[in-house]
């Protein structure tokens, strides 16, 4: 009976994994990503920027919609599309607001 209780509660923890979706956004850092990079600009582009803020001051990459900043999984794909737009699929993790990235390309 103890057996099937735990094999229950797994499956319940399992099928309660957050589904993937689609995000439309900037790849930017959280330093800059609401204020924009005209007042750090800690390069020529955003790109260069957003790689500077993460680089030289501790910044992480953040995909940024417009209203929400949120966190990603997997910096050197975000290194890759740095100042570009960008669909991210994925799982938010809704406690740390993290993408778990399952594919990111660039959005027209």
């Amino acid at each position: 009976m103890k057996n099937l209780l735990i094999l229950v509660t797994a499956l319940a923890s399992l099928s309660a994994a957050p589904a993937a979706r689609t995000f439309t956004g900037v790849i930017t850092d959280d330093i800059c990503a609401k204020a924009g990079h005209a007042s750090m600009r800690m390069g020529p582009t955003d790109a260069d920027c957003t790689r500077a803020c993460v680089d030289l001051h501790g910044a992480a990459f953040v995909l940024y919609d417009g209203k929400t900043l949120y966190r990603l999984s997997d910096t050197k794909k975000a290194d890759a599309f740095a100042g570009q737009k960008v669909k991210v699929v994925g799982a938010l993790d809704a406690k740390t607001n993290t993408i778990q990235i399952q594919s990111m390309t660039a959005a027209r």
